[in-house]
């Protein structure tokens, strides 16, 4: 499961299917307690080299998995994430509990409320396994987290930790943030699927606001199964965010399970400086996942006004950066790391007229794939130019992640690809704003597929 683990006992609890393991949480057959103490075992086991998590108690664990046990045998009505434990970016506020934004401006911080997607997994049997390290402000700069397939490589940023956890085996659910790509790249790096909604399908009320035109909450699991379990809790109406709206329930795993109703079609897309950044192993890989799809795949070129669409999705994030770091940069900027403070100084030198012209075109873009959206199901594109890179200079490019956090639209990403150095590498999926669960259903569809035909999935 990870870099050592040949000389570690894992409970075999941890390696259940996520429904199998929620059917006998459910029944019984197996005990929050009993599920509870595995993972804090496999923590125990790896966590001194993976460094995923910022604050964990074992007593608050125990506490809350005790009182689920206590509910089930008391035949009350049980959630749907019954005795499931989650772990939570450290930007996402949890009552009693710190909450430091991944900074030491914000050393010792406890809210006093829960964020709303908190109070939502409470509400639904979940149990907060604790808080996940976070890059400084989920920004750039690199955590102290390691990537648990080789400690010596980076799991990318900013929602580091929540990747390690859920790839390492001590959850099998964890919720980050995306900015640029900060739950696609640390999903392909550490080698976990990682699920970016539309915009505004998940509250952030209650989360560190670092540009509120972009901020989207996304979730990480094991599997397209187990993204689609946690996400469908997650989504919902909030007023106190405008980026939601009221509409149905979702039924994202019903869906994501469902056999599709005719096979998928596809479109690769080569983003914007591919031929520049990707490296010869995902183009490698890329070639031989297209030919595997044969005609249910389609190549389709971005219009050339996409270039332009990473210096946009910049000045949005650095204007309005500048704007809720605020009062960050004024108690502590001595004690901020360069790339923010770099960032920040970006976004105080934006005119307001460049600002307002780029929020403007998400529209456009949209426009644009919507005319690839009435040929394909999903777009096919890499998750990162390459595998995790070595050291921890840097959390790696979100090059390729960018663009699809700025039109909104929901991105996936699954480990179908793996390096010549063992590392995984992962396949991004992309849908139409407001079809995540046919974009779910779509990406369990093509791991199926890959898996049947190359064992282990395709690797370079």
């Amino acid at each position: 499961m990870a870099h050592g683990d040949r000389d570690m006992k894992v409970n075999p609890l941890l390696s259940l299917d996520v429904v199998e393991l929620r059917d006998r949480l459910a029944s019984g057959a197996v005990r929050a307690v009993e599920y509870a103490q595995a993972c804090l075992e496999r923590i125990a086991q790896i966590e001194p080299e993976v460094q995923a998590w910022a604050w964990l108690d074992s007593d608050y664990v125990f506490e809350q998995a005790r009182a689920l046990d206590a509910q089930r045998q008391s035949g009350a009505v049980i959630g749907p994430l019954h005795g499931l434990p989650v772990g939570l970016k450290d930007i996402i506020d949890t009552a009693k509990v710190q909450t430091e934004n991944g900074t030491v401006v914000d050393a010792g911080r406890v809210p006093e409320a829960d964020a709303a997607i908190v109070e939502k997994l409470k509400a639904v049997g979940a149990i907060i396994m604790g808080k996940t390290v976070t890059t400084e402000l989920a920004f750039m700069h690199p955590s102290k987290t390691r990537n648990p397939h080789n400690f010596a490589y980076s799991p990318g940023g900013s929602s580091a930790g929540s990747a390690a956890a859920v790839a390492a085996g001590m959850v099998p659910f964890a919720v980050g943030t995306q900015t640029g790509g900060s739950v696609i790249r640390p999903a392909a790096y550490c080698g976990t699927v990682g699920f970016k909604p539309s915009f505004g399908a998940i509250s952030r009320t209650g989360i560190l606001k670092q540009s509120p035109s972009l901020d989207t909450v996304g979730v990480f699991a094991r599997t397209v199964e187990g993204a689609a379990m946690l996400a469908e809790v997650l989504f919902g109406y909030d007023a106190q965010d405008p980026a939601t709206e009221p509409a149905p329930p979702p039924r994202l795993l019903s869906i994501a399970s469902a056999t599709p109703p005719v096979t998928p079609m596809f479109a690769f897309v080569r983003p914007p400086e591919f031929e520049e950044v990707a490296d010869e192993q995902t183009v490698q890989a890329f070639q031989e996942l297209t030919q595997l799809l044969g005609e249910q795949c389609f190549e389709a070129p971005l219009p050339t006004v996409f270039n332009d669409a990473a210096d946009i999705r910049a000045r949005i994030n650095f204007a309005e950066m500048a704007k809720c770091y605020y009062a960050y940069e004024r108690r502590g900027r001595d004690q901020m790391s360069f790339e923010l403070t770099t960032a920040l100084d970006k976004g105080k030198a934006i005119l307001a007229r460049d600002y307002l012209a780029a929020l403007d075109w998400r529209g456009v873009f949209n426009a644009a794939l919507d005319e690839i959206f009435k040929r394909c199901d999903a777009i096919l594109t890499p998750a990162a130019p390459g595998a995790s890179p070595e050291g921890f200079e840097t959390t790696g490019s979100s090059i390729f992640n960018g663009l699809w956090t700025l039109c909104g639209t929901p991105a996936l990403t699954v480990p179908l690809f793996q390096a010549e150095n063992g590392l995984p590498m992962g396949v991004q999926l992309v849908g139409r704003q407001g079809d995540d669960a046919r974009l779910l259903r779509t990406a369990r569809w093509l791991s199926d597929h890959v898996s049947s035909h190359q064992a282990g999935g395709v690797s370079t």
